[in-house]
């Protein structure tokens, strides 16, 4: 997959894109009643992990947590005792102890159960196209947080994967959790529909300030500390730009009906210098270029003291357009205001998936769009760091891969901040 270019990543797309075309009765595979216990496993049981698995469970009664794995057993501890010691949920997370597993091969373990219908996929994102890979291979349908990779290589294996999941009928949710959220869904009807005319002109944000940081305690090696500060790593995180502003990316990306061809950055590292916070960027602004020659300015900002905006906007040639979390408007709500049930999310996608998983619903296999999307914020991130222009064609074929040397416990050393101009293009 080494000479990928835009036709090449077409085809692949449109290979993903006519997942939703196989019949609810074959996605369903093994499973088509719901009369059943819904078996899940959940590899990363931090904050979203522990999270997920909450939503999980708030979206049918049958599921039950039945494995977790985690590269740390403090974490994988804290995550099981909170949700075993909940009113409402502990007698649906039935761990064995046997079923607890840790350490860099815990995924692997998990997924050598036979019993498990879904696996929840929640460690930091460097990790993800490894684990989704894995998944498929092993025949797990999946739920998958965002961002799927931090760099195009990863990009290319999540892609790989996800047209093996289409051919298993394995259903695939991700994390951007705006695509299955009724005020978005109804807004982007609308659009469809032609009522805000043609696309003209977007813009998106994610400015808000920092973020929690875990500092480094004498006896972590280099790999622990960065794992547990993993925000701070671009080889973890791929930078907030990816790890958080892809909310925003993918929503443009929704509304345009694919990614950008180009991309033109701006942004640095101004306030959080100290090494705490590892080697990414306090803020981004990029220029997003569509193929029909529209442009969208993306900008994202984790700076206390500064002005809060998350959003999208869009500019249509009849009416303008604005979203966010439970709001969504065109022309200031004179036209049209979301005023609806909103059900929350983040549990909602747990429904669209164990509805694709029992041939409930129609069949989901959401790898492909979640891949453009995270590659649309690599894409942004290189040009930043880089400093220069960069296409689709670029960053999909480039062979930049942060992975390090090995998984273990020992010395990994910081990568240099980037400079812009200096950084070179990979």
């Amino acid at each position: 997959m080494n000479n990928w270019n835009r036709r090449d990543f077409v085809k692949a797309s449109a290979a993903l894109g006519a997942a939703s075309l196989v019949p609810s009765a074959l996605a369903s595979g093994y499973r088509t009643k719901l009369d059943d216990t819904i078996r899940v496993g959940v590899i990363g049981c931090g904050g979203r992990g522990t999270g997920a698995a909450f939503n999980a469970l708030a979206a049918h009664p049958k599921v039950n947590i039945v494995a977790m794995a985690d590269l740390f057993e403090d974490r994988l501890k804290s995550s099981y005792g909170y949700m075993a010691d909940n009113e409402d949920i502990g007698d649906r997370v039935r761990v064995d102890p046997a079923h607890k597993f840790v350490g860099f091969d815990a995924y692997k373990q998990l997924l050598a159960l036979k019993d498990i219908d879904y696996v929840i996929l929640a460690t930091p994102p460097h990790f993800r196209p490894i684990h989704f890979d894995a998944a498929v291979s092993a025949g797990k349908h999946v739920f998958m947080e965002k961002p799927v990779a931090v760099d195009p290589a990863g990009i290319r294996k999540v892609i790989d994967a996800g047209a093996r999941a289409k051919q298993q009928a394995l259903s695939v949710v991700a994390g951007t959790q705006r695509r299955h959220e009724n005020s978005y869904l109804q807004l982007m009807d609308r659009v469809n529909n032609g009522e805000l005319g043609d696309i003209i002109g977007a813009s998106c944000y994610w400015n808000q300030g920092g973020l929690w940081v875990h500092e480094r305690q004498p006896h972590y090696s280099d790999m622990e500390w960065q794992c547990r500060n993993w925000l701070y790593f671009t080889w973890l995180s791929g930078d907030h730009i990816c790890e958080q502003h892809i909310h925003n990316i993918d929503v443009i990306n929704w509304a345009m009906d694919g990614p950008p061809v180009k991309a033109t950055g701006m942004g640095g590292r101004q306030v959080r210098t100290d090494a705490k916070y590892g080697n990414i960027f306090d803020h981004f602004s990029i220029e997003y270029e569509y193929a029909n020659g529209m442009t969208m300015q993306s900008m994202c900002r984790q700076i206390d003291g500064c002005a809060v905006r998350v959003e999208e906007v869009l500019v249509g040639s009849k009416a303008r357009a604005v979203s966010r979390p439970g709001f969504a408007v065109i022309n200031d709500g004179k036209a049209w205001r979301f005023d609806s049930d909103n059900r929350n999310p983040y549990e909602q996608e747990h429904v669209d998936l164990i509805a694709s998983i029992t041939g409930q619903g129609r069949y989901l296999n959401e790898a492909k769009r979640v891949a453009e999307s995270t590659l649309t914020a690599i894409m942004g991130r290189m040009s930043t760091y880089t400093g220069k222009t960069i296409t689709w064609e670029q960053a999909l074929n480039s062979k930049l891969d942060l992975s390090p040397d090995s998984y273990s416990f020992s010395d990994l050393a910081v990568r240099p901040v980037a400079v812009p101009g200096q950084t070179p293009l990979i």
